[in-house]
């Protein structure tokens, strides 16, 4: 890759809306992919927004964004800016990532799209008609475990797939007693099912492809929470969902996540089965992928581990020895450097709006059918 410079030989630069958990991994992704890749000019932290003018100062201090403001829409009027990083709540994505493509700025926005699918479809469009780049959030497809696996599947190591299992856990919600917050309402979407599901459905559509019909379900462990204000309320949405899959590769599936799972802490697993093997994977043991392959002795047959090494790129960037392991920030600063080669107008393995209204429309399609309660199909 050719290293990106405008036209006054200066790197990408940069503003970021929000500064939470996922704001910081953009920050310290930025910081980072020059360094880390050596083969991109250093990307310019330009400026920086937050909900008050003064948490966006003391942010930009400690993440090292020249300027700060508290008001996000003053980004989007800023000719230093070329591209916007957008880690707020699901439910500003929309707006944001509309104006900043219609601002004339590149576009790398948290996942899910949005909490609304006529949001992502006007985000869908917004981009079509922008001639910019816009891309989502998903880092778990950049984890060099996770291109050996298609690797893997694309030889045919474990033959033709048919069967496929997708789990995400965690349990910050298990305890009945955790106070009700924004996540609980109606408004930041179907629960679990967008907030969780989108991930698992990632790492699908990267090793294997798309779905083509759903049947859903979802649950509630708990009907109240505690409110902070004194009291208890009504739960508005579902921890827990489930679906049964048909993907359009002609395999099943089966797809359940749960935000109130005793124990999980970031799991996501990934089971594939084909005619002449199986592929493991969880989340949680990151840097490992379980192999078994129907060969050989049977006395002696069985899953073998693959840990991450420097012939998994690009691991090797980061750490020249095997086994050592690779973490989740790593993951942004890898999706990162995917970003500005797809702005530079190179092959990049990163997810588009068009992957995201994908993801989307099976998003969608599993809350339809828990409510009709029958089959429905993916629609394009």
């Amino acid at each position: 890759m050719n290293a990106l410079a405008k036209s006054d030989g200066k790197g990408l630069g940069v503003g970021l809306i929000g500064t939470g958990y996922m704001g910081k991994c953009h920050a310290l992704a930025w910081n980072a992919v020059a360094s880390t890749f050596g083969d991109v000019i250093r990307p310019r932290l330009v400026a920086l927004a937050e909900a008050s003018a003064d948490l966006a100062r003391t942010k930009a201090m400690e993440l090292g964004f020249a300027t700060s403001t508290g008001d996000w829409r003053e980004l989007l009027a800023d000719p230093q800016i070329d591209v916007i990083s957008i880690t707020t709540p699901n439910r500003f994505h929309a707006e944001m990532a509309i104006a900043a493509l219609e601002a004339g700025k590149h576009v790398w926005c948290e996942k899910p799209m949005a909490t609304v699918f006529a949001d992502a479809q006007a985000m869908h469009a917004a981009w079509r008609g922008s001639g910019k780049v816009a891309v989502l959030g998903y880092n778990y497809i950049q984890n060099p475990a996770m291109r050996l696996i298609r690797k893997l599947i694309g030889e045919g190591a474990i033959g033709v797939v048919n069967h496929v299992r997708l789990e995400m856990d965690e349990d910050f919600m298990a305890d009945r007693q955790t106070p009700f917050a924004t996540r609980n309402e109606a408004s930041a979407g179907y629960g679990a099912l967008d907030d969780f599901a989108v991930h698992p459905l990632s790492l699908l559509r990267f090793v294997l492809g798309g779905v083509a019909e759903v049947f859903g379900e979802m649950a509630r462990p708990y009907a109240d929470r505690p409110h902070p204000d004194g009291g208890r309320r009504a739960i508005e949405n579902y921890d827990i969902a489930t679906a049964l899959l048909r993907l359009e590769s002609g395999a099943s599936g089966v797809l359940t996540v749960n935000r109130a799972a005793w124990g999980r802490k970031g799991r996501i697993q990934l089971q594939i089965f084909g005619d002449a093997g199986a592929i493991v994977f969880d989340q949680e043991r990151f840097n490992e992928v379980q192999l078994f392959r129907r060969e050989g002795n049977e006395e002696t047959q069985g899953f073998r581990s693959i840990l991450s090494a420097p012939v998994h790129k690009p691991y090797d960037r980061f750490i020249p020895a095997p086994g050592h392991g690779l973490g989740f920030n790593d993951l942004k600063v890898i999706e990162c450097r995917e970003l500005i080669a797809r702005i530079e107008g190179e092959k990049a393995s990163v997810f588009d709006f068009d992957d995201g209204l994908a993801i989307e429309r099976t998003i969608h399609a599993i809350a339809d059918s828990f409510a009709k309660g029958r089959w429905v199909e993916v629609k394009a």
